[in-house]
């Protein structure tokens, strides 16, 4: 029995917790198996989450609990719908571009409007991405190297018009991420110039097709159902709203389930994802996604730069052990871009374990004999990563490497790897990129990209920022292609990270949940609230 397979028989024993509830009206009909939650004779939707919302903010910040909460509250221009992932018109009900793709002009529905019954206008899409671009934090990487504030023009009430300082073939895939807030309710709450923020933290100032009824911190969010959303469809819902609640333990997410305390949870474990699979009533949803999980290596760091020690390394690794901890649930990356990406190939050089290649590597590198210990960081936890930590320490024994395993919060983990010097030598990193343009996973190799989670390797290659850089400033597909099909070879050649596996997504949920969408561009915890309906 290998190592990890021992782990996962012995290692996941842990004890039930069922978490407290708030709420006077909240009462829980535990033993049932159909039983949401009923606010004054209306069904209310429980899903039980394991990260926590820390802001509302469109511009501030975004991972997979807060895209599910903006989600939610509000409208973005475009929306991302259906495998494989499209753009379909949301609050624009239309656009076209110029001939070279500098000068984007959307046509917003008429019907569109905020909570408080003003009309989504133009001008509150450039104020909102005006917000969005000068606070420069949250999704304004995405847009910031092409578009400024000034660049944005209210052609009128209805009509707004982005005016790119270069072409930018990926501008369209990105919008889905910025949402439209109200700049009279945003601005009637600034204090001290802070343009909204510190309201917008626990507030909301949407269109979209919930609005927020109680916000507590670290324990529950509320949402109330918007009966006469403007959008078409809201007609095919029929529950009152829904409770987002914190709990941080999968056993305890999977007892809530079984008991019907909770109707949808997240992030289960594998083992106990495939516990319910079994289980009558429940019905689970294993769909692919763009979300990869990597270990990254500091190429800058005091080990990790030397090349020869990252390849040998990574043909060290046993990468049968990633799908084998997610019980088959996953699929080996064979590229840095995953599947779903366009313009992705199999590079035929992606490592696989091989302790010969890993040898001849290890005696070309400067630690010849091993003898090195290196650092591995994983979130605090997040048991699957700590089992994979433990499975790459069994494989370098056999190279004479020590592995120093290293719990951190994700908070740490960010701040360690905002600078080459205190970034560790290996980082378990779960990445999803934010469009299906192989822009959005290229960049994450470019030098901009140092500092962020995601680029905590520090990789640096002038031929491969040159080649993003052209790749993304051109617009014809035909001539883009070639340019990522390199991009892939030479990224694989140097080895900045383990290229590991694509998870699936797993959601598991009561049956009379109804109305799921599924689309692989979110987050593997991240969900569509709109449309979800009881029957």
């Amino acid at each position: 029995m290998s190592f990890y397979r021992k782990y996962l028989k012995n290692g996941l024993k842990v004890g039930l917790s069922v978490v407290a509830v708030g709420g006077s009206v909240l009462v829980w009909n535990a033993g049932k198996s159909a039983a949401f939650e009923r606010v004054d004779g209306e069904k209310i939707l429980v899903v039980a989450g394991r990260q926590s919302v820390e802001t509302l903010d469109p511009s501030i910040k975004y991972n997979a609990s807060i895209r599910t909460m903006q989600q939610a509250l509000y409208d973005g221009l475009v929306k991302y719908e259906g495998s494989p992932a499209n753009v379909v018109p949301w609050l624009a009900q239309s656009w076209e571009s110029n001939a070279d793709g500098t000068r984007w002009t959307f046509t917003l529905n008429s019907k569109a409007k905020f909570h408080n019954g003003d009309p989504v206008t133009a001008e509150a899409v450039n104020y909102s991405f005006a917000r969005t671009l000068e606070l420069g934090k949250g999704p304004s990487w995405m847009l910031a190297d092409f578009l400024k504030p000034e660049g944005i023009r209210v052609v009128d009430e209805k009509t707004i018009e982005f005016n790119l300082e270069k072409p930018y073939a990926a501008f369209l895939s990105f919008l889905p991420w910025w949402y439209v807030m109200n700049p009279a309710q945003v601005e009637a709450n600034a204090v001290e110039g802070d343009r909204g923020q510190k309201w917008l933290t626990s507030n909301a100032a949407g269109s979209g097709p919930y609005m927020l009824k109680r916000f507590e911190q670290g324990r529950l969010y509320e949402l109330t159902r918007v009966k006469d959303y403007w959008h078409q469809d809201a007609s095919k819902s029929n529950i009152g709203g829904v409770i987002y609640k914190l709990v941080r333990e999968t056993s305890a997410q999977r007892a809530a389930l079984m008991k019907g305390e909770a109707d949808i949870v997240l992030n289960l474990s594998p083992d106990e994802f495939k516990q319910v699979q079994k289980a009558k009533g429940i019905v689970t949803s294993t769909e692919p996604a763009l979300t990869s999980f990597g270990l990254k290596f500091n190429t800058q760091g005091k080990h990790m730069a030397d090349r020869n020690l990252r390849k040998a390394v990574a043909h060290a690794f046993d990468y049968n052990a990633l799908v084998t901890l997610f019980n088959g649930n996953a699929v080996l990356q064979t590229s840095p871009f995953t599947d779903d990406i366009k313009g992705k190939i199999s590079v035929p050089a992606i490592p696989r374990q091989d302790f010969a290649k890993a040898k001849d590597y290890l005696s070309k590198s400067a630690f010849p004999d091993g003898g090195i210990e290196l650092e591995y960081v994983y979130v605090q936890g997040f048991e699957v990563t700590r089992q994979m930590g433990l499975v790459l320490l069994d494989n370098l024994k056999k190279l004479n490497i020590n592995l120093k395993l290293v719990p951190l919060t994700w908070p740490n983990i960010v701040a360690r790897g905002s600078k080459p010097e205190t970034a560790a030598d290996i980082t378990a990193i779960f990445t999803t990129p934010v469009s299906t343009d192989p822009d959005a996973v290229a960049y994450q190799y470019h030098p901009k990209s140092w500092g962020r989670y995601y680029g905590v390797h520090f990789y640096d290659n002038a031929k491969v920022k040159g080649l993003i850089e052209q790749a993304r400033f051109t617009t014809k597909w035909e001539d883009r292609a070639p340019l990522y099909e390199e991009i892939q070879k030479i990224i694989v050649d140097d080895q900045p990270e383990i290229f590991g596996m694509m998870r699936n997504r797993q959601v598991a949920y009561r049956d009379y949940v109804k109305g799921f969408s599924y689309s692989p561009v979110r987050m593997t915890t991240e969900i569509d609230l709109y449309g979800l309906r009881i029957e």
